[in-house]
């Protein structure tokens, strides 16, 4: 099954550099192992999206920005087969918009998306991530970037146990 890691950004406003949260969930052999949670500082001081995550300018000014914070999100996805988050399109464009921001080459780690595959599998309504995760019975604290990651990580694993594949769910 080997590595994975789930990952799941909040952001400030609709620019791709404007990372203020981020969540991650290491997934080694079936098994989240661990998980990480930091708050960021986004490069402008204007927090759009409060209403979305609750997160605010007074609460993200003297966190650590992406790119000082990089080498433990880096650390932490060391020998990642993939990157894996629920519509993953939106957390790759911030990685990457994040990382150009602050001159960092983008790993090369493929994206695998959960969306993606609850599409295919699951016969709801809605595949939102609170909808899989009420669908499925996992805990969410919906727009809490470490809360949305582990949730990621665990449709992630029910998707595997469930025949499908994590190429299956790539992104390109």
């Amino acid at each position: 099954m080997g590595t994975v890691v789930s990952i799941d950004f909040e952001t400030a406003d609709a620019g791709a550099d404007s990372a203020c949260a981020v969540g991650m969930a290491r997934v080694e052999n079936g098994m989240v192992v661990r998980t990480l949670y930091h708050l960021l500082r986004p490069p402008r001081t204007r927090v759009q999206f409060t209403e979305i995550h609750g997160l605010t300018w007074p609460m993200l000014k003297d966190q650590p920005s992406f790119g000082e914070y990089w080498p433990t999100m880096i650390a932490f996805m060391k020998d990642a087969d993939y990157l894996v988050a629920h519509n993953a399109s939106f957390d790759r464009r911030v990685l990457h918009g994040c990382c150009k921001a602050a001159g960092i080459g983008v790993p090369p780690i493929p994206f695998a998306c959960t969306l993606k595959g609850a599409r295919r599998m699951l016969p709801i309504p809605s595949r939102t991530l609170s909808a899989v995760c009420g669908h499925l019975g996992i805990d969410l604290q919906h727009h809490h970037a470490g809360s949305d990651a582990l949730a990621a990580a665990h449709i992630y694993l029910y998707l595997l146990e469930n025949g499908m594949t994590a190429e299956g769910l790539r992104i390109k």
